[in-house]
C-alpha cells in the first residue's frame, strides 16, 4: 500500500565499494542481446550489491527494517539475483521469513496494520508482493509450500474483485480505491500462478479478465503512460502520478499473460507501453530512469524509493522475453550509470540513479535504494550468465583515521575476494594494492588462490593490509586501491576511502556520518538530521582519538528516549544518560555532552551508543548531531 506510511524508515546499508575495471562495452558488442555489457563483470557487480542488501536483512524479525510490503519486493529482488546468477547462498533467508512472518501479528510489529495471516492485510496490493516472492521462491527450489501460499494469497485478494467501474480488484478493504499497481499486480500473480500450475483454467480466466479491465480502464493514457488510479465517482482516470512501477508492472502483467495464452496483441500492447516509457516526455531524462519525485529539490517518500526497481525487473523481462537490442542497450545503461555515478564508498547503491545530490536534498541511500538499483544490475546480468566471475570488496570500506603528530598512522584493511568457476577450476588471483603518493601500502602484491565448485556458493579469500599514512597528511578522504585479476578477462577492482580528520562533526542521515557509524544495530535514518534507534534498535559510533589524545568528549543532539552509553572496547558500556520519562514528541530535543577521557582505551579509542530506554513503545533516541573533540 502507498499511502500512510508514517513509519516506514531506513535502514543505513553496510557494505564495501566495488569498481569495475576498464571500459563497458556497449550493447552492440553483445552476443547475448537479453544480456549485460560483460557477463563476468555485471555477475561480480550484482553480487556485491546483493552482498550489501543482504547486510540490512534483520534475522530477528526475519524481515527488512521497518517496512512490510518493501520487505516483500527487497526479497524478491534477491531471488532475481538468486535466479539470474546462480548464487544460492541467500535462500536460508528466503525460507526463514516464510516460516516465521506467516503468522498473525498486530499491528505495528511488521506492518502498520494488522497482519491477517499467511501474509495479508487490509492492504491489497501489500499481500499480492508477498505472493510474487513466494511464486519466486518456488521457482528458486520447487517447494510446492511457496506456490500454495501464493495461491492462498490469491484466493484471498480474489475477494476484493468485484463489478465497480466494470471490474477490477480494489486497492484496501475498505474498497476506496481501484488503482493501477493493485490490478498490475493482480494480472501478474494470476498470469504466474496459471504458467505453473499443470490444467489451470481459473487463474488464467482472472488473469484475462484482469487485462481486459485494466487496458480498457483509461488509466494508460493517450501517450502510452499508465496514471496511478481511477476516480472512484466517476471511474475514470484520475490522471495522477506516472509512477515507473506502475509502468513497469503493466508490461510485466502483459508479458507473463503472453506466455500463458501466446496471443500477439499483448506483445503489441506491451511495446507500446515500453516504448513510451523510453520516449521524450516518458520517464526517462537524460538516458536515466527518473522517477518524479528523485529529481533535485524535491524528496522520495520511502515506498517511492523502490519503484525504478521494479520498473527494471519487468524491464529484464521484457528484454529476455523480445531480444530486443533497444530495451537491452536501456537496461545496460541504466547499469553503468548507477555503478559509475549512484555508489558511494561504502558500495550502497542511491535513490538518483544519475548521482545528481547537493546540500539541500543530498542523494539518499538505504536498503530500499539498493535494492532497487539491485535491479538494474541484475538486469545487465546476461540471461545466460557466465560460471567465471571475480569480484572484490575492502572491509571496513570508511575507515577514519584521527592521526598524532609527528609519526605515522597506520590502518588495517582487508581485501576480500570472491570467485566463482566449475568445479575442479582454480582461479589465481593476482592482486595488486596502492595508495596516494608517499603512503606505504603493504604488502602491494600479493596471490590468492580460490577453489570455486560452481555458482551456487563463491569460493572466498582475503588479503590483510597494512596501510601506513604519513604525519602531516591534511584531511580529507583518501582511497586505497585494490585489482584483483585473473588471466585475461577477470578483473575487478575495489577501494576503500580513508577519512583522515582531526574532528568528528557531523549531522545523522548524511554521508559524513558514514565513517564514523561503526554499527547501525537495526538503526534508521529518515532524512538529514534523524537517525533513532527503537525497540531493541541500537547505533554505534567509534571515535579513534590519536595516540597522543589526553582528553576527549562528545557533544550529542539527542531527543525522545534515548539511552546513552560509552565504551573503550565496543563490549563493555558504561550508561552516562537515559531519559525515564514517556517522549514521543521531540520536547526533550537538547545538545548534552559527555567526557570520554575515564572510557578511553590504551589505544585511545572511545565508542558511544545510543538505544531505547522504553523499547515496548517504539519512541527510541533520535540523534540530530554530534561532534567529538580532543586534547592532546
Amino acid at each position: 500500500m502507498i499511502l500512510s506510511r508514517p513509519r516506514a524508515l531506513c535502514a543505513l546499508l553496510a557494505g564495501a565499494v566495488a569498481l569495475a575495471v576498464g571500459p563497458v562495452s556497449p550493447p552492440s558488442a553483445q552476443a547475448d542481446p537479453g544480456g549485460g555489457f560483460d557477463g563476468p563483470t555485471a555477475t561480480a557487480r550484482a553480487r556485491v550489491a546483493a552482498d550489501v542488501l543482504m547486510s540490512s536483512y534483520d534475522p530477528v524479525k526475519a524481515w527488512f527494517p521497518s517496512s512490510w510490503w518493501n520487505s516483500a519486493v527487497a526479497l524478491q529482488t534477491i531471488g532475481d539475483y538468486m535466479e539470474r546468477t546462480g548464487d544460492r547462498r541467500y535462500l536460508q533467508q528466503l525460507d526463514l521469513t516464510f516460516e516465521q512472518n506467516k503468522g498473525v501479528f498486530p499491528a505495528g510489529y511488521l506492518s502498520g496494520d494488522p497482519l491477517l495471516g499467511n501474509f495479508t492485510s487490509r492492504a491489497i496490493d501489500d499481500s499480492e508482493w508477498w505472493a510474487l516472492t513466494w511464486i519466486q521462491a518456488y521457482d528458486l527450489t520447487k517447494k510446492r509450500k511457496y506456490l500454495d501460499m501464493a495461491v492462498t494469497i490469491a484466493e484471498y485478494v480474489e475477494d476484493y474483485r468485484d463489478d465497480t467501474c466494470g471490474g477490477g480488484v480494489w486497492w484496501d478493504a475498505e474498497r476506496t480505491y481501484k488503482n493501477a499497481v493493485t490490478n498490475g499486480l493482480w494480472i501478474r500473480l494470476t498470469a504466474e500462478l496459471h504458467n505453473r500450475i499443470p490444467g489451470d483454467r481459473h487463474w488464467l480466466g482472472r488473469a484475462q479478465q484482469g487485462w481486459n479491465w485494466f487496458t480498457g480502464s483509461g488509466m494508460i493514457n493517450a501517450g502510452g503512460l499508465v496514471n496511478d488510479g481511477l476516480n472512484t465517482s466517476t471511474c475514470e482516470s484520475n490522471n495522477q502520478t506516472v509512477w515507473t512501477y506502475n509502468q513497469g508492472l503493466a508490461i510485466g502483467a502483459g508479458l507473463e499473460l503472453w506466455r500463458a495464452t501466446r496471443d500477439p496483441r499483448l506483445l503489441t500492447t506491451v511495446r507500446r507501453l515500453a516504448d513510451s516509457a523510453i520516449a521524450t516526455g516518458g520517464l526517462v531524462s537524460d538516458g536515466v530512469l527518473t522517477e518524479s519525485c528523485d529529481v533535485p529539490g524535491k524528496v522520495c517518500d520511502d515506498n517511492q524509493k523502490q519503484f525504478k526497481g521494479i520498473f527494471l525487473r519487468y524491464w529484464m523481462d521484457l528484454t529476455d522475453t523480445t531480444h530486443d537490442r533497444r530495451y537491452a542497450a536501456f537496461q545496460d545503461q541504466q547499469a553503468a550509470t548507477i555503478w559509475d555515478n549512484d555508489r558511494d564508498a561504502a558500495g550502497r547503491l542511491g535513490l538518483r540513479w544519475s548521482g545528481a545530490t547537493s546540500a539541500d536534498h543530498p542523494n539518499v541511500f538505504d536498503w530500499r535504494t539498493q535494492a532497487s538499483a539491485l535491479s538494474a544490475l541484475i538486469a545487465a546480468v546476461p540471461a545466460l550468465p557466465p560460471v567465471r566471475s571475480l569480484s572484490a570488496t575492502m572491509t571496513p570500506a570508511q575507515p577514519v583515521v584521527m592521526p598524532a603528530s609527528g609519526s605515522a598512522t597506520h590502518v588495517e584493511l582487508v581485501a576480500g575476494l570472491q570467485a566463482t568457476a566449475p568445479a575442479g577450476q582454480t582461479i589465481e588471483a593476482d592482486v595488486r594494492a596502492s595508495g596516494p603518493a608517499g603512503w606505504t601500502v603493504t604488502p602491494t602484491q600479493s596471490t590468492v588462490t580460490l577453489r570455486p565448485n560452481g555458482s551456487a556458493v563463491p569460493a572466498r579469500g582475503s588479503i590483510e593490509l597494512d596501510v601506513a599514512i604519513p604525519a602531516g597528511t591534511p584531511d580529507g578522504r583518501y582511497p586505497v586501491t585494490v585489482t584483483a585479476t585473473s588471466g585475461p578477462q577477470l578483473s575487478f577492482t575495489t577501494q576503500a576511502e580513508i577519512l583522515v580528520a582531526h574532528t568528528a562533526d557531523f549531522d545523522t542521515g548524511t554521508a559524513a556520518e558514514n565513517p564514523w557509524l561503526w554499527d547501525v544495530g537495526g538503526s534508521q535514518s529518515n532524512g538529514v538530521q534523524n537517525r533513532f534507534a527503537d525497540g531493541n534498535a541500537y547505533f554505534v559510533y567509534r571515535f579513534p582519538f590519536p595516540s597522543d589524545t589526553a582528553t576527549a568528549s562528545v557533544a550529542l543532539t539527542i531527543d525522545n528516549e534515548y539511552v546513552v552509553q560509552v565504551s573503550g572496547d565496543g563490549e563493555q558500556w558504561t550508561t552516562v544518560a537515559r531519559e525515564t520519562e514517556h517522549v514521543h514528541g521531540g520536547e526533550n530535543k537538547a545538545t548534552l555532552t559527555f567526557d570520554l577521557t575515564p572510557h578511553l582505551t590504551p589505544t585511545r579509542t572511545a565508542y558511544v551508543r545510543i538505544s531505547d530506554s522504553h523499547p515496548e513503545e517504539g519512541w527510541g533516541g533520535r540523534l540530530y548531531h554530534a561532534t567529538a573533540t580532543y586534547n592532546s
